[in-house]
């Protein structure tokens, strides 16, 4: 497990949680920390503060009933997704290109304005991106024109609604007309140029606003196509899942435990989210990734010291 897995893996048991837990239970819920338990002290710090830099609201609390007294770590969902301002969707896509060709310093709190559109202290810059991929899709958008360009050796053409910028990597929706939907493209995983096709205003938006890109860690940044995944949960877990997934993605929930059914396209995001629950959690479908899951972990387990 990589250094982002791992991050990735600290956030999702610590948004999952609804209590404080220990540095020793992260330990066991994430994989990918040194045996010795210096190693590990001196990685986890490193790992707080990585995400403290990230702007993560990393909450030290005492863990109730510990004795003797015991701090855990938590992350409230209130404090860490940032609620929806109400832009309309000019406002967005405007947002999105001004974020693009502003510089910000500074802290924590900077960063934060810098998200919603502040730029305190600093000058605009004169030049866009010098990536003409990007370039082309921020034209797309801006000039309603469409896009064409090849994703998992596919030739597509896009009308594009929205560029976004989460997580490090810039993301591009629109309407695929290859696949008839609505879809969100990783930049950097697109083959050969991005081009404009026609004339502008040559499509129009939808009368909603475009929703921002879905943050799920089984669904960001897709490598692969989707598939559907059953899975099951322990009732000891039933809570925590709940609170991450939708009412419609819960397929049944009763005293022999929970099963959700959702839509599986970044298959190393749903194992490190699936690894947080430990032995609670288990794939019941599709076989293949059933299979790829169990392998994965076999993988995990032998490189054990």
């Amino acid at each position: 497990m990589d250094k982002i897995e791992r991050l990735l893996s600290i956030m999702n048991a610590l948004l999952a949680t609804t209590r404080p837990i220990s540095a020793l239970e992260i330990r066991e819920r994430v994989g990918g920390y040194p045996a010795d338990d210096d190693s590990f002290k001196r990685a986890f710090e490193r790992d707080k503060e990585e995400l403290r830099e990230m702007g993560v609201p990393l909450l030290m609390e005492q863990i109730p009933g510990a004795d003797p007294p015991l701090v855990g770590y938590r992350i409230r969902p209130q404090d860490y997704e940032l609620r929806d301002p109400g832009l309309t969707e000019d406002e967005l896509e405007a947002l999105n290109l001004a974020a693009t060709v502003v510089g910000i310093s500074g802290g924590a709190g900077e960063r934060a304005l810098f998200k919603l559109g502040g730029v305190p202290g600093e000058a605009p810059q004169s030049e866009l991106p010098a990536d003409p991929d990007l370039v082309a899709a921020f034209t797309g958008v801006s000039e309603r024109r469409r896009l064409r360009f090849r994703y998992h050796e596919v030739d597509r053409e896009l009308d594009p609604y929205r560029l976004q910028f989460v997580r490090g990597r810039w993301y591009l929706n629109g309407f695929d007309h290859v696949r008839a939907e609505d879809r969100w493209f990783r930049m950097e995983r697109i083959d050969g140029p991005v081009t404009t096709v026609g004339p502008a205003a040559a499509y129009e938006r939808p009368v909603e606003a475009v929703a921002g890109l879905q943050l799920d860690p089984w669904v960001l940044g897709g490598g692969t196509d989707a598939v559907t995944a059953r899975v099951w949960f322990d009732p000891a877990v039933r809570a925590a899942v709940r609170a991450q997934v939708d009412e419609s993605e819960v397929e049944s929930d009763g005293d022999d435990g929970l099963v959700i059914a959702i839509r599986v396209s970044n298959h190393d995001g749903f194992r490190s989210w699936l690894v947080t629950f430990l032995d609670r959690a288990e794939v019941l479908s599709p076989p293949d990734l059933r299979s790829e899951v169990v392998a994965w972990l076999e993988g995990i387990a032998g490189e054990a010291p």
